[in-house]
């Protein structure tokens, strides 16, 4: 079964029509919502009045700050933490900070009477100067009432005197800046919720990658201890991370929904998506690496930007992109300083592959350098990345690895594409003016990750066989296009020995089963095809007993083949799955002593911590230098993903993050004018990638099995991360004779004929400054020196902050001092540790080794400044971390 190409289960339900999205839950006394909307991308507000629009017959409520704070409402990350030091409004209260800023909610008795309404409600706004791009945070004031800066986090070390003089002393030295623009994830179906309070339930249908996860969410969100919290997903049209959990106004709905006593119902309309939803990609990398000159890896150091917007889901400044830049490469030495900004746009949301632009950055510049070197691109790769044989080895952030096979990929797709005969073609076609180009590109990524992040659990799964025979399996997993109804059903009938046709998948309910994140990372056919191997394992292990029992003859003698169940030597004496449940349920006096009634396991997978994909792939375009339009004649795909389940489904995986990628390369963006105003508002602004821009792939699989149950690995992001190299890296190919092509997404029509017209690419105006810009804010460890002073007082209870990459993290600290010794003990969700310093004047320093999400030594360095802590502590490779505190009690001696 497994390795099959079989139909999908959610096919014929979707395909006609009968699927269930959130727009089609309907119920009774059901009200609709429409937001008022912020047309300034910053300013305060002066005045608002709602009393037009409350009146307008039809309106039930204009909800407003002052009503919905009432309810004490949070904002949460992916991780359940704070987003950011400051809160985060539901509503805009005193101020707006981009474009499209929910500012009040409308709820009418349909979404027409809303529309109407919010447009009367009348906003009073004095505008200021919004800060748009990276380079204006840089150097604007804070954009956030109490932040210090723009800087919504950091990550790495700016400077390293040895990575510097490794790079210094290297024969080669390649320094290039990649730009990403901001795209929308446009899913088909939009945003959309519809909340329903029904005694002490509240009901929630939403679209979502894990009902499960934000059923989770809305706990810690709402804090009602004594509420019940279900979710539900039916079907959802595409999610790309961008639907991990609620944000800003589908909070408001819920909280809404509890004020008044009524179902709400909010459906997103494509405007209010590219406007005013969290978008993604808006990032931009310095690269240096140094070689030697025969392209070899010597040392590299990136330094990374990106804009989070006004109020991300969490502000990124994106580890990830570090931690797997030189992942599949031996690279020997690397380094890197990353800084998330905020500025007054849409705020940051997760997109498919989000840490994708370690592999823009790292296979784009390695082209570069084969050109500048005069190396063949596959010839560079093959000198640099690890194989089979280099394993088991570490990189050099730490990162283990043992069964990757990024160059054995390579050789494999080498195996079906003839560059030789290629490049004969390509000479050929340049005499006749036509210029075609070949892309190379190589990567890893991580999958099926578990255990080291709070939501990133292992998947559950429950599975019966029902006393008709058939088989019901309730699974934490989730769809939103995934096909997981389908692939954990032959996964089930695989161990289990049943017809696929015989096994039902149910999802989307966070009342079945038990917890699981659902879509995120990668992670469903790992870890949920991992549960579901287990869990029919030890039901198939029950069915045998029971058969065993029955019959009086040896477990050993029993067998399960589509759904028969078959003795050795005994065919007359088979029976039926269906025969043996109706036993197990129906007669329990005929089961084995001390043997529950029913057939019915479950089980929670725990996969190791990474489990890694591996692909190359090559992509041949021909560029039009007359227009600068590209064409893509042919693309390959080598991807190793393990055991395969459905290769339909993989292959379907693939095509759709590829074309995505080929979306972001030459078409999408969603900017900004000067003044905040978004530029992209409808899909004629927006350009997505049509039929006729995407080509048929050709797909190589390389099965190499991984260490998760079953031998599976992840293919959900691959595509959207290895695509966008191959394709750049096939353009600049292409137009080579020309000059080289500008890493600056996206390579759009005008951009390319710049580069064949040998023009220099038109930058845009620098705005003029309206108001001169302040010094560079020091951090609080800066304003304050350590001193002796001997009213300084250490000892005591603390209530702290650590800033980390994941969000703010609350610790409660306790510090004693015996003289210039410092004893404490830092506690916090995760749990408690002692440690042992120094102490001098008001200056406090110790380390302390943690395991999560990784071994690290943690370096803490604080002032005390009266009953205020404030300081830094290095995370390693995650850099360095702000520090802050306010003292809770005191210890005298």
């Amino acid at each position: 079964m497994i390795g099959r190409r079989l139909p999908r289960k959610e096919d014929a339900r979707l395909l006609t029509g009968r699927g269930t999205f959130v727009d089609d839950v309907v119920f009774p006394g059901m009200l609709h919502v429409a937001f008022v909307r912020s047309p300034i991308a910053r300013g305060r507000i002066r005045s608002l009045d709602i009393s037009t629009a409350r009146d307008l017959p039809g309106v039930l409520a204009v909800l407003t700050a002052t009503e919905i704070d009432r309810f004490n409402a949070k904002l949460l990350t992916f991780f359940f933490t704070p987003p950011a030091e400051f809160p985060f409004p539901l509503l805009a209260r005193d101020r707006v900070a981009h474009v499209g800023e929910p500012i009040a909610m409308v709820v009418a008795q349909d979404r027409y009477i809303a529309e109407d309404a919010a447009s009367l409600v009348t906003v009073e706004y004095e505008e200021e100067t919004p800060v748009v791009t990276i380079a204006e945070a840089m150097r604007a004031p804070p954009i956030h009432t109490g932040a210090d800066s723009n800087v919504g986090a950091v990550i790495g070390v700016e400077q390293d005197e040895d990575l510097e003089a490794a790079m210094a002393s290297a024969p080669y030295l390649l320094t290039r800046t990649v730009r990403h623009q901001r795209i929308a994830q446009s899913p088909m179906e939009t945003r959309g919720v519809v909340a329903s309070k029904q005694g002490d339930e509240l009901l929630v249908h939403i679209s979502c990658q894990s009902p499960h996860l934000v059923a989770r969410y809305l706990s810690h969100a709402l804090d009602q201890p004594h509420l019940s919290i279900r979710v539900i997903a039916k079907d959802v049209g595409g999610g790309f991370g961008f639907k991990n959990h609620p944000w800003r106004e589908e909070m408001s709905v819920i909280v809404g929904c509890m004020l008044l006593g009524r179902p709400l119902k909010w459906i997103e309309d494509r405007w209010e998506n590219l406007v005013a939803a969290c978008q993604a990609r808006e990032q931009e990398m310095t690269v240096r690496i140094g070689l030697d000159r025969d392209g070899k890896l010597l040392a590299s150091h990136s330094d990374y930007s990106l804009n989070s917007g006004a109020f991300p889901q969490v502000p990124d400044a994106n580890v990830a992109v570090h931690m797997f830049m030189w992942a599949a490469y031996k690279m020997p030495q690397c380094g890197f300083y990353s800084r998330a900004w905020y500025s007054n746009t849409a705020g940051l949301g997760a997109y498919r592959g989000p840490w994708g632009m370690e592999s823009l950055a790292r296979e784009t510049l390695l082209d570069v350098a084969a050109r500048e070197l005069g190396i063949d691109p596959v010839e560079i790769r093959r000198r640099n990345l690890i194989t089979k044989a280099d394993q088991p080895c570490t990189t050099p952030l730490g990162i283990p690895l043992e069964d990757i096979t990024p160059a054995e990929c390579l050789e494999k797709l080498l195996e079906k594409f003839d560059v030789t005969a290629f490049r004969a073609e390509q000479a050929a076609a340049r005499q006749e003016g036509r210029y075609l180009g070949l892309g190379i590109a190589a990567y890893i990524e991580p999958t099926g990750a578990a255990g080291s992040m709070a939501p990133m659990t292992g998947e559950f799964v429950q599975l019966r066989i029902e006393p008709t025979g058939t088989v019901t399996a309730l699974m934490s997993t989730h769809s939103q296009g995934h096909g997981t109804q389908s692939t954990m059903a032959q996964v089930i009938a695989d161990q289990l020995g049943v017809a696929y046709e015989d096994v039902q998948v149910f999802e989307g309910d966070s009342s079945r089963g038990g917890f699981g994140p659902g879509a995120a990372g990668s992670r469903q056919g790992v870890i949920g095809g991992g549960a579901c191997r287990r869990a029919a394992a030890l039901l198939k292990e029950k069915v045998v007993r029971v058969a065993a029992h029955i019959f009086n003859v040896s477990a050993e003698s029993i067998a399960i083949d589509n759904g028969i169940v078959h003795i050795a030597g005994a065919e007359k004496q088979a029976r039926s799955l269906r025969q043996i449940a109706e036993i197990a349920y129906g007669e329990p006096s005929r089961l084995p002593p001390g043997m529950e009634s029913g057939l019915e396991a479950q089980y929670r997978y725990d996969p190791p911590p990474v489990t890694y994909t591996s692909a190359a792939h090559a992509c041949v375009v021909e560029v039009d230098v007359d227009t600068g339009f590209v064409k893509i004649r042919r693309w390959l795909s080598c991807e190793d993903c393990g055991t395969i389940i459905n290769p339909a489904v993989v292959e379907g995986q693939i095509a759709g993050g590829l074309a995505q990628a080929i979306g972001a390369v030459l078409l999408e963006e969603t900017g900004y004018d000067d003044r905040g105003n978004p530029l992209a508002v409808t899909y004629k602004d927006y350009l997505l990638p049509s039929i006729a821009d995407v080509p048929d792939f050709e797909y190589l699989h390389a099965c190499t099995p991984s260490q998760s149950e079953g031998g599976f690995r992840g293919v959900g992001e691959g595509g959207a991360i290895i695509g966008p190299p191959t394709l750049v890296n096939a353009i600049a190919d292409a137009l080579a004779p020309f000059g080289e092509v500008p890493l600056d997404l996206p390579l759009t029509p005008p951009k390319l004929l710049a580069v064949i017209e040998g023009r220099p690419l038109a930058k845009p105006a620098e705005k003029p400054a309206t108001q001169p810009m302040p010094e560079p804010i020091a951090s609080p460890a800066e304003e304050v020196t350590p001193h002796r002073e001997a009213g300084v007082l250490v000892d005591g209870s603390w209530k702290m902050v650590l800033a980390t990459p994941m969000g703010p993290q609350p610790m409660t600290g306790h510090f004693e001092t015996q003289g210039g010794v410092l004893k404490g003990t830092l506690a916090s969700d995760q749990g408690s540790q002692d440690f042992e310093g120094t102490v001098t004047g008001n200056l406090l320093k110790w380390e302390m080794k943690v395991t999560k999400p990784m071994p690290l030594t943690l370096k803490y360095e604080l002032l005390i400044d009266g009953d205020t802590l404030f300081g830094k502590a290095k995370l390693g490779i995650f850099g360095t971390a702000k520090v802050t505190g306010q003292r809770a009690s005191t210890t005298t001696g």
